[in-house]
């Protein structure tokens, strides 16, 4: 890798990642709302700022231009990565701080959202085949339980074995899918606890 500008080569990993953080900490769902004129995500429903939340508030647009943002915020930089030829790692560990970087916005007092669809965008950079097998995943769980915690929750569980099937080549990557997963089930505790409890709100369920 060559100097950036004024920035040494040691440091141009440091600055892509921290560059990656800073874009995952723009919540989309907390923008898009207040530029409809909708109530803050994080003051209804789940308290959530994704898009399923989003969705709750009776705009369906505001919630496709919420999931559309998080999912590019998601793979922009890492594609922007791949582009520019930077070392796996680099590209891994920007992968994790975008995603991170939603999870952890610096700009909301490190509080944000779950990451599902900047995972998805992560995914979709590093290896469309994983991120399609998951968004199926997804889509047939909601399809049949009309839940986007389970569905989500499902796609995340399996999202390791799929990249273990195409991304097994690539150590980095499939670990990075890994930590993302993990992650993801874990920010949907209180979800899972919902689901065992009989008392999660669905979709279309009362």
């Amino acid at each position: 890798m060559n100097e950036l500008g004024f920035i040494p080569v040691t440091l141009v990993p440091a600055v892509w990642i921290v560059a990656a953080y800073l874009l995952g900490s723009v919540a989309f769902g907390i923008l898009v709302s207040k530029a409809f004129g909708l109530p803050d995500p994080r003051t209804v429903g789940s308290g959530n700022i994704g898009a399923t939340n989003v969705a709750r508030s009776g705009k369906k647009s505001a919630a496709v231009l919420t999931l559309l943002g998080d999912v590019l915020k998601g793979w922009l930089p890492v594609w922007l990565a791949l582009q520019s030829d930077m070392l796996m790692w680099v590209v891994a560990w920007v992968g994790l701080a975008v995603f991170f970087g939603h999870l952890y916005p610096i700009y909301y007092k490190f509080k944000g959202g779950k990451g599902v669809a900047t995972a998805l965008g992560v995914m979709l950079a590093l290896s469309p085949w994983v991120a399609l097998a998951a968004l199926a995943t997804w889509l047939v769980v909601f399809a049949i339980s009309r839940y986007s915690s389970l569905a989500a929750i499902s796609a995340a569980a399996l999202a390791p074995v799929y990249a273990w099937f195409f991304l097994s080549a690539y150590k980095d990557y499939f670990m990075t899918v890994l930590v993302m997963a993990l992650f993801l089930i874990w920010r949907h505790r209180g979800n899972i606890q919902k689901l065992l409890a009989g008392t999660e709100s669905g979709f279309g369920k009362k």
